[in-house]
């Protein structure tokens, strides 16, 4: 069960013109440096870092698509779109996991290759470049970090940045052993964990977005909890065709039908207001809608949750 509280209250300043700088700037300096280490892994003959650098492009397009949806998401609700426009953070947040889990896949295959046949590596030219890269990761994510607290979008963006920050020192490491021992077979075996982190992130993230999209029900919300809250009502001797969903990544929302007795029927009104505060006090559900029935106008076929 979850207690109430507002989601937007602790870094409004990041929600407008602060945060969208702070985007930019950190999209600026992915890019920068996804050039960089695209020339040096080209001229290193080094896969690690080619890989690390797809990885900040990819975090730099996500960074993108993360400002445009912020963006989006601003616009007030409208004819065509009745719920607003807040979603498009959460669809944001799917492409870009999907995006990743593609990159993951294609780096696992790339890295299999080059284990099956190892090339050739300049180590200096790496640890150089990935010591560059692992400096700008951190800064990326310093960039997003109070933001991704309250953004599926943005804390996709964020953990892209540290998984990015992992793969630098790995691909520090790879180069410090190909300098040693000349171990150039370290490279793919850096890869293959660059690219490990990446799938791990991205499927751990992604069911909650698509849990959004599906319309399920809260992760922080028992739905029986809620549907017993409702049941225990004063004047309610029943709850049927019940839909809890998430609105956005932070607004619950509540539909329910409930019955009242022949007696209780006079201060529906009453007893509809109650509801409302209960779900807000107890659960932070703030959008509920009610239809009240009297005892003598059920719905046939009834079902507690949902419909036929």
């Amino acid at each position: 069960m979850r207690v109430p509280h507002d989601h937007h209250h602790h870094h409004v300043a990041l929600d407008g013109p602060k945060g969208d700088r702070n985007l930019v700037l950190a999209i600026a300096v992915n890019l920068g440096l996804t050039v960089a280490q695209v020339i040096g892994g080209i001229l290193s003959g080094s896969l690690a870092l080619v890989a690390d650098a797809l990885h900040n492009l990819s975090d730099a397009l996500s960074l993108v698509i993360a400002a445009l949806a912020r963006r989006v998401a601003r616009k007030p609700a409208d004819a065509g779109m009745t719920f607003g426009y807040a979603r498009a953070e959460t669809v944001a947040a799917l492409i870009n996991y999907t995006t990743l889990i593609v990159l993951g896949l294609y780096l696992c295959s790339e890295a299999i290759m080059r284990l099956l046949d190892p090339q050739p590596v300049a180590g200096w030219t790496v640890v150089i470049i990935a010591g560059i890269a692992l400096v700008v990761d951190l800064v990326t994510a310093g960039l997003t970090f109070a933001m991704a607290r309250d953004s599926q979008n943005i804390r996709a963006a964020f953990l892209h940045n540290l998984a990015d920050a992992a793969g630098s020192i790995g691909v520090i490491v790879a180069g410090v052993g190909i300098l040693t021992f000349d171990w150039w077979i370290i490279d793919p075996i850096v890869t293959l964990l660059i690219a490990g982190s990446i799938l791990w992130l991205a499927f751990r993230e992604i069911g909650g977005v698509i849990r959004v999209l599906m319309l399920g029900t809260p992760p922080d919300l028992d739905t029986e909890d809620v549907l017993d809250a409702l049941a225990a009502t004063d004047g309610v001797t029943d709850v049927h065709h019940a839909h809890l969903w998430q609105m956005d990544e932070h607004r619950p929302a509540l539909q329910a039908h409930l019955v009242l007795s022949e007696r209780d029927w006079a201060r529906s009104e009453s007893i509809r207001n109650e509801v409302k505060l209960t779900m807000q006090h107890r659960f932070g559900i703030r959008h509920v809608t009610l239809e009240l029935e009297s005892c003598d106008f059920e719905c046939p076929d009834r079902h507690r949750i949902g419909h036929d």
